[in-house]
This record gives structure tokens, C-alpha cells and sequence, in this order.
């Protein structure tokens, strides 16, 4: 193939592959945590972390890892300590983050806000052999979390109480959930960009939904549509002179519309197969009057 002639487009493919895996990996943990919108929360802190990075003139993948690992963190202690004012700590810890990314890359020598859109929405072309070798770690390590934590991490997902009750430290999973999802967000910003991660943290989680409850049918079709709709969107991008990050959400958000479509007769054929699978109630000839024959009783 063509494709594969270019190095940068090498190192492109093999950065929207981990993304494609990592992503709906912790997403699928979002999701039951009803947390779907946290990733973009993230990915506006990680944008201070980018300007950093400019400004001090080291690598932006890892200052901004650093950065929003340390807002993720920032945002669980305010779930739990916030109470009525988490909301307005979270906004400003947000619209800070935004505001800060700006700030630092322009004060950064040379720098603009033109090098913060690859950053923003994504770019093939600007994924070095440096970035490559930050996201295969990055994704090792979120690979490992939510695959051989699954179990612990699921529990604490569905029902904090009752995993708390089980001697499963929670607190300690849920920051590993933050961190691991603050990891993912700056593994994805040089594919899908940092205001369009949270999509595809969700939206293939939701689609793999539509065909399946079982947690673990919906972890592998979610990370199986997670790698298609990133390799399909990387190779449009190419071809077509399109920006990526945005190819790929709407792939995504295509691929869960047909999903819902096909999942429609699925779900009405299973109801049928479910009310047939009843026992058969008793003929109304069969059947005793409880309250006749009490009465009768009453006579006698």
C-alpha cells in the first residue's frame, strides 16, 4: 500500500491503533461511573500542560501527562469534598486549564496558537518517532490497568458501596481510574485531539452497547470498533486532505447510529424469544374463585 511507503504515516497508524484501544478501554468504566464527559475535562487541563511543554522546552506528550494526571487527581478530591460547590471548582479548574494552555504557548519563544491546533484536533503529519515511543508506553500502562484490573475496576463502577463492603479499596481504584483516563487523554491528542478524545473514550462504548449487555462483549466490540473507526478515519484523513480527529469522531458517531439501527430487530426478536420462553398461564376454567369458595366455606 501507498500508505505505508511514508514514515510519518507509519507512525501515525500505529498511534491511531493505540488510541483505538485505550481509549474505550477506560471509557467503558466511564460510562458505568456516569462520568462520560470527565475525558474532556481532562483534555482541557491537558492544554496547560501542552503550553508547558512549549514553554520549557521539553516534550508536550509528557508534560501534559503530568499536568492532567495531576488535574484528574485534582478532580477526585473534589467529587469527594466538593459537596454543593464540586460543580463551580470544576468549571474554573476547566476554563483554567484552557486559558493556561493558551497563555504558556504564546509566551513560549516563538510559539502561537497555531501550534496548539494539532494539539486541539489532531495531526498525522506532526507524530514523531518521540511521540510514538511516549504513546506505546503510555498505552502499555493503560492496557494493563484496565485489563488486569477489570474486575476490581467493574465492581467499583457499578456499585461503590457494596465494593467498598467487599474490602476493595475504592478510593485508591478511583484515582487509578482518573490517572488512567488523564494517560489516555494524552495518548489520543496527537491522533484525535484533545477537544474530541472524550468522544471516542464514549461513543463506542455506547454503540457496542446497543448489541450486547455482557461487560465483556461490550469491552471487545467496543475496542474492536475502536480500532477500525481510528484506522478508517487515519486513512480518509490522508486521502481526502481532511483533519483527522474530526474524521474519526464522525466515523464513530456513524458507526453507532447503524449499530442502533441493526440492534432494533435484535432487541424485538429477544423479547419475543423471552415472553415465549414463559410458562403458559392457567385457563380461566381452571382456575379456582379464592373468594367464592371462602364464602361458601363461611355458609356451611
Amino acid at each position: 500500500m501507498e500508505i505505508l511507503n511514508y514514515a510519518f504515516m507509519q507512525r501515525a497508524l500505529l498511534a491511531a491503533v493505540l488510541v483505538g484501544i485505550t481509549a474505550p478501554a477506560i471509557g467503558i468504566y466511564l460510562v458505568q461511573r456516569r462520568q462520560a464527559l470527565m475525558g474532556d475535562g481532562i483534555g482541557h487541563v491537558a492544554m496547560t500542560g501542552v503550553g508547558l511543554g512549549f514553554l520549557l522546552s521539553w516534550s508536550p506528550v509528557w508534560m501534559a501527562t503530568l499536568v492532567s494526571v495531576l488535574g484528574a487527581v485534582l478532580m477526585e478530591l473534589i467529587r469527594w469534598y466538593g459537596k454543593t460547590r464540586g460543580d463551580i471548582a470544576l468549571a474554573m479548574l476547566f476554563y483554567g486549564g484552557m486559558a493556561g494552555g493558551v497563555m504558556f504557548i504564546n509566551l513560549a519563544p516563538g510559539g502561537s496558537n497555531a501550534n496548539l491546533t494539532s494539539y486541539l484536533f489532531g495531526s498525522l503529519s506532526t507524530v514523531s518517532e518521540s511521540d510514538v515511543t511516549a504513546i506505546c508506553l503510555l498505552a502499555a500502562f493503560v492496557v494493563l490497568v484496565t485489563v488486569g484490573l477489570r474486575r476490581q475496576l467493574f465492581a467499583v463502577s457499578q456499585d461503590e458501596e457494596f465494593a467498598r463492603v467487599t474490602g476493595l479499596p475504592v478510593r485508591a481504584l478511583n484515582l487509578l481510574t482518573a490517572v488512567t483516563a488523564a494517560v489516555t487523554v494524552t495518548v489520543a491528542m496527537r491522533v484525535v485531539g484533545l477537544l474530541l478524545v472524550s468522544a471516542l473514550m464514549v461513543v463506542p462504548v455506547a454503540a457496542a452497547q446497543q448489541l450486547t449487555r455482557s461487560f465483556a462483549a461490550t469491552f471487545a466490540i467496543a475496542v474492536a470498533l475502536g480500532v477500525s473507526v481510528t484506522i478508517g478515519g487515519t486513512v480518509t484523513s490522508y486521502y481526502q486532505d481532511v483533519p483527522p480527529g474530526a474524521t474519526i469522531v464522525l466515523l464513530t458517531i456513524g458507526a453507532f447510529i447503524l449499530l442502533s439501527v441493526l440492534a432494533a430487530p435484535l432487541a424485538r426478536r429477544r423479547a419475543r424469544a423471552l415472553a415465549a420462553a414463559r410458562p403458559a398461564a392457567d385457563p380461566a376454567e381452571c382456575k379456582i374463585p379464592a373468594t367464592r369458595g371462602a364464602a361458601d366455606e363461611v355458609g356451611d
